[in-house]
């Protein structure tokens, strides 16, 4: 039997690909519940994609280690943004990594680099793939390099049961990471949307944002020490509940994006499996008086688990809603004790700016699954269609594509204070940017949709993530969706928010972030830089141009 493989070109595996027929119904439905798309086009086949040779000759002394198969080095040329999926598939995969390395413990990664650094090469860590800001795409010009894959390297290999820890290989998918945590009771409780492919060393170095909405937002606050591989030795933090000792030198890798060290392997913080959840729907009137329930929920001490507001288009969007009104997705866990207290007090703040419980409260014991992120609600209420939903946008991203709507996201955050006239704003640029470049209606059916969620929220302000939904111009698309990106990009920085809340900076977000930073800390970064990676090979173009 042939091993299962990941599409070269979109999301998820190559057997969860849509038959024609399925296509053919999934645009009627898109087409009459949006207006636009229904015109399928096919990707273009593997074997029809052409690739350039490789720039680097594979060497034999290290066994299986190198390879340049053309599968491995075109599924590893592309995240999964919008312009990576539309690129992949239309066959274009203008830059393909010359070699693959397949490293299976830590030594082999020094052997990697050594080599690399040795061939003048450039090395890009990659772990799932499913960056969506041009992290693992090596626009790199003639430098040849290599894509670095850590995905042999998945084991959870020893558990603090007493201190609430594991040491975890850096290539652990959120499956293989769970599956092997559930073996003490554990959980890791980090579901992003990307639980499926993506790696835990991914998520460590784009400072990932999880399943909890509230308090335990970021990987961040999960990691208790790093090991990373530079080309200049092993950086090991000290394991450590926490530490006054100067910069943290596992903050200094959280969110570096590969371009320091090549993360592999951590201790991270665990939790028994949760016993009890409760979660239920509200829906408001308007967007502001959730926004402003939502903000003292968030002051209140609660701290739920999930905290997601959608507004009326969002929550319409994805079938949770009507489209009428806005819809707050709210949940409470503990492996301890009921939560019904708890809900019941964040529902009576909802309520007192208006909100409306759409049915009950869910409670349940554990039943949620080993490979997927636990329910929220019961299937077929609002909460459980929002939680389908939100799993199933990054497949029904791969149809958009193949039926001509233009699918585009972009995340951020900013304090309470500043919060409406921001979200006005942004929504306003997006929408003129929009109507400029789609040629649609400006409402009605057929008119794109541009929508805003929160995805997590804070004592001090919430982290906004708005959507866009509209029809594709064939053959165009990327530069449509590169100019709504723009300024989308340009609103949130002149309205003072981050250039991304937990996507990463990449090769995409570089020109707003330069302008977030302050320089002297960039001028730091670089410094790092140069003494740890001289030759300027780790991920190079990524947070910083390298000396």
């Amino acid at each position: 039997m042939s091993e299962r493989r990941l599409k070269h070109w979109g999301w998820g595996y190559e057997d969860q690909a849509p038959s024609e027929k399925e296509l053919g119904e999934a645009a009627a439905g898109i087409n009459a519940r949006f207006g636009f798309g229904g015109e399928i086009e096919q990707p273009v086949p593997l074997e029809e994609v052409e690739v350039r040779a490789p720039r680097l000759k594979a060497p034999v002394d290290f066994g299986d280690l190198f390879t340049d198969e053309k599968y491995e080095r075109v599924s590893r040329a592309l995240g999964k943004a919008y312009r990576d999926v539309v690129r992949g598939f239309r066959g274009e995969f203008e830059n393909p990594p010359d070699l693959v390395a397949l490293p299976k413990d830590e030594s082999e990664i020094e052997t990697v680099l050594s080599w690399a650094e040795a061939e003048g090469a450039a090395v890009i860590p990659f772990g799932g793939g499913t960056s969506v800001v041009g992290g693992v795409e090596g626009r790199l010009g003639d430098r040849p390099f290599v894509s670095l894959d850590l995905r042999r390297l998945d084991r959870v290999l020893e558990v603090d049961a007493e201190s609430m820890a594991a040491r975890i290989q850096a290539g652990a998918s959120g499956p293989r990471l769970e599956e092997q945590l559930r073996e003490h009771g554990l959980t890791l409780r980090h579901f992003p949307q990307s639980f499926e492919y993506a790696t835990l060393g991914g998520w460590i170095a784009t400072r990932a944002g999880g399943h909890f909405a509230t308090l335990y937002t970021h990987i961040d606050d999960l990691v208790e020490s790093v090991r990373a591989i530079t080309p200049r030795g092993r950086w090991e933090s000290r394991r450590l509940p926490g530490s006054g000792a100067g910069p943290s030198p596992d903050r200094a890798l959280i969110g570096s994006e590969g371009i320091l060290g090549v993360i592999g392997e951590a201790w991270m913080r665990v939790r028994p499996r949760p016993e009890f959840k409760s979660s239920c729907g509200v829906e408001f009137d308007g967007f502001l008086a959730a926004a402003a329930a939502v903000r003292e929920i968030s002051q209140s001490g609660l701290y739920p688990t999930n905290c997601r507001l959608l507004d009326a288009t969002e929550a319409g969007t994805t079938g949770a809603g009507s489209g009428e009104k806005s819809l707050l997705v709210l949940g409470f866990e503990s492996p301890h004790h009921p939560v019904d207290a708890p809900m019941d007090l964040a529902l009576e703040i909802a309520q007192a700016h208006g909100g409306t419980p759409n049915s009950p409260p869910t409670g349940q014991k554990r039943t949620h699954s080993d490979r997927k992120p636990p329910a929220d609600g019961e299937n077929g209420d609002a909460v459980g269609t929002w939680r389908s939903a939100f799993l199933l946008a990054p497949y029904l991203r791969d149809t958009f594509v193949a039926c001509g709507v233009l699918s585009e996201t972009f995340e951020t955050a900013i304090t309470w204070d500043r919060f409406e006239d921001f979200h006005a704003t942004t929504m306003d640029a997006v929408r003129r940017k929009v109507a400029e470049v789609c040629d649609a209606p400006a409402d009605g059916p057929g008119a794109p949709r541009v929508s805003c969620r929160f995805t997590h929220v804070y004592p001090d302000g919430p982290a906004p993530y708005f959507t866009v939904m509209a029809p594709a111009i064939r053959g165009g698309e990327v530069a449509q969706g590169d100019e709504i990106k723009a300024a989308a990009a340009e609103a949130v920085i002149e309205g003072g928010g981050t250039i991304t809340h937990h996507h990463a900076v990449g090769r995409d977000h570089r020109p707003w972030y330069d302008r977030q930073r302050p320089a002297p800390f960039a001028a730091a970064l670089r410094a790092s830089k140069a003494e740890l990676d001289p030759a300027g090979m780790l991920n190079p173009g990524v947070l910083i141009d390298p000396q």
